[in-house]
């Protein structure tokens, strides 16, 4: 029975859940011995002698969103047998402090980034993006786009009887990126009385000028949540931090069969196809535009929902992420341990 260890900062984190726990099924299905760990922030060194029973024990380990320091990469490897980088997250740079701000960089972060590329027998990254970080560094790359169960998820109707929903789902730090499109949303609730804006989250936005709709996020409701909008947007800075995201909320709105605008940045360009699942919008005016055409248009909403909910089954489905993702681990679990490169 091969064996590996899968180590997160936080197991309860929403990419930890998407990208790694969506794995377990899986793994118990191939026979796979699988032990979830938390791996602590800080304490460089210390943590990984702590869990070096744990490392010894695994055929291959793991490590969702984790850098490690040149020393403790060393000792990583001192432990380990073989090791997979994983990640979903512009990592190598900190998320701006403030809206239109650059990412937060510095040559310690980088120099994490690197030497835990180096010491992985493969990075696999949530796209394109974070892959070519990666790739000047690392022995390999495979891009593995966060991917999701679109059975898990109802869809939604085109039809509204006296309203028009735009949803907005993430977690309490990403709502600055609503304040992008605020003066666009005021602007369309003014001339659209039915209209209203959904934010799933765990804390909320107080517009007055916008009439929003607060639900509380939970796992057994998100998806019904979407069902019952009409419209899903994804607005992002076009920043370093911002370039390296995965998209994986608008692949929930497509899930869902509600037609998308969203910021081409990064992985949302490739997630949605402007003007087939739903539209890009690069400055208010085209926010305004795109949704105003879709609140006008049911037609329009169901297409491109329609062809959303195709684009992701064909692209973005969870049995193709978990089949590539166990070819990977297994391929590793059956090779003989490599130095990390640049070791030595």
């Amino acid at each position: 029975m091969p064996r590996v260890l899968l180590l997160g900062y936080d197991p309860n984190q929403p990419s930890f859940r998407h990208r790694i726990a969506s794995l377990l099924p899986a793994l118990a299905e191939r026979g796979w011995d699988a032990r979830v760990e938390r791996f602590p922030g800080g304490r460089y060194g210390i943590r990984t002698w702590e869990r070096r029973g744990w490392l010894r024990w695994a055929d291959v380990t793991v490590l969702h969103q984790i850098k490690l320091s040149a020393i403790e990469a060393r000792l990583f490897a001192a432990y380990s047998r073989c090791r997979v980088f994983d990640l979903d997250d512009a990592i190598y740079v900190r998320k701006p402090r403030a809206l239109g701000a650059p990412a937060g960089d510095s040559r310690w972060r980088r120099a994490k980034f690197v030497a835990t590329c180096r010491l992985a027998d493969a990075v696999a990254a949530g796209n394109a993006v974070l892959a070519s970080a990666a790739r000047p560094v690392a022995r390999r790359v495979e891009v593995l786009p966060t991917s999701i169960d679109v059975a898990q998820y109802p869809r939604a109707s085109a039809d509204a009887v006296d309203r028009v929903i735009v949803a907005w789902i993430g977690s309490p730090e990403n709502l600055v990126y609503l304040e992008m499109i605020r003066p666009a949303l005021a602007r369309l609730a003014a001339r659209n009385p039915g209209m209203r804006l959904r934010v799933i989250c765990s804390a909320f936005p107080d517009w007055p000028e916008v009439p929003i709709e607060r639900v509380a996020w939970s796992a057994a409701q998100e998806a019904a949540s979407l069902a019952s909008a009409h419209v899903g947007i994804m607005p992002l800075t076009a920043d370093e931090w911002a370039r390296g995201k995965c998209a994986f909320k608008l692949l929930q709105y497509m899930a869902a069969a509600l037609p998308c605008v969203a910021s081409p940045v990064g992985a949302n360009s490739e997630a949605v196809i402007d003007g087939v699942t739903g539209f890009h919008a690069r400055d208010e005016a085209g926010w305004e535009r795109g949704l105003q055409a879709l609140i006008d248009s049911r037609e329009l909403r169901a297409r491109f929902g329609a062809a959303g909910r195709e684009h992701v089954e064909r692209h973005y489905a969870m049995s193709v992420y978990r089949r590539r993702y166990l070819a990977l681990l297994e391929e590793l679990a059956v090779r003989p341990a490599a130095a990390p490169r640049g070791a030595g």
